[in-house]
């Protein structure tokens, strides 16, 4: 399976692994990011992923070009960390603008063209703190949980038209995102807990999988026949995600409060 593939956030890290992996498949690739660099051998398209007009323009400029779009992984994100409370709102209005409204626009801007062709895929990457809520980063779970809940719903609207959906959602990887994460300190006063938790996070991520690993378990939601609704990315955070839903949430949120206490 290969054709038109569109990718967003593919200047660097997971975005920028998918392109190369569906390059080596034989897929013509777009990659979409605010630099407009992609990797060698996939073409490198500006734009940013809440500019609704740029995504639409996009979309039809690849689609007149090539005939079809026929992949899209949604991979564009940012993170902020620190206590709701003192969360910035203009922070707030733009992790879900980016992570889910950015989802949104390229979903709404290709699926048009899928649906003419009446086959397609759309691959949108949340993250395992999607079903588990995580402190301090409660927005990047919110942002991630919608994002989730839109794409599943969408699965069963779009599938007579031969589209299918599907979520990947990775654990903690060694990418860029850590260092962009925006963090407010202002609440550190009041909520003492939470420096320490971020400073955990960001350990385990500058010690997680590499953006390959998980670019491999996007590919195969991009390229297996009928693609499962949700996919999750490391090992241990499957054991994690499947405990998550087996045992009582009162237990798993306590165990969680553990971790990041």
């Amino acid at each position: 399976m290969a054709g038109v593939a569109l990718v967003s956030g593919a200047s660097s890290g997971i975005g920028a692994a998918v392109c190369r992996l569906l390059a080596e498949g034989g897929w013509t690739v777009y990659g979409v990011s605010r630099r407009g660099t992609a990797p060698e051998g996939t073409a490198g398209l500006k734009a940013d992923v809440t500019d609704e007009a740029a995504l639409k323009k996009i979309a039809e400029m690849i689609a007149e070009k090539e005939g079809a779009i026929d992949l899209l992984v949604c991979n564009a994100g940012m993170g902020i960390a620190g206590p709701v409370e003192f969360s910035p709102s203009e922070d707030v209005r733009t992790i879900m603008d980016v992570n889910f409204m950015g989802q949104y626009y390229l979903i709404k801007a290709v699926l048009p063209y899928m649906r003419k062709k009446r086959s397609g895929r759309v691959v949108c990457v949340s993250s395992v703190a999607a079903p588990i809520a995580i402190p301090y980063q409660a927005f990047y779970s919110a942002s991630k949980a919608a994002v989730n809940g839109m794409a599943l719903g969408l699965r069963n609207e779009v599938k007579d038209f031969g589209i299918s959906v599907c979520c990947v959602m990775p654990g903690d990887a060694a990418t860029g995102f850590t260092d962009a994460r925006r963090k407010d300190a202002e609440g550190e006063r009041v909520y003492p807990h939470s420096r320490t938790a971020v400073e955990a996070m960001e350990k385990d991520e500058r010690g997680g999988m590499s953006p390959e690993e998980v670019a491999r378990v996007i590919v195969k939601a991009a390229t297996v026949k009928s693609p499962a609704p949700l996919y999750t990315a490391g090992g241990k955070y499957k054991v994690l995600a499947l405990l998550f839903r087996l045992l009582p949430a009162r237990l798993s949120y306590h165990i969680v409060g553990k971790m990041y206490s």
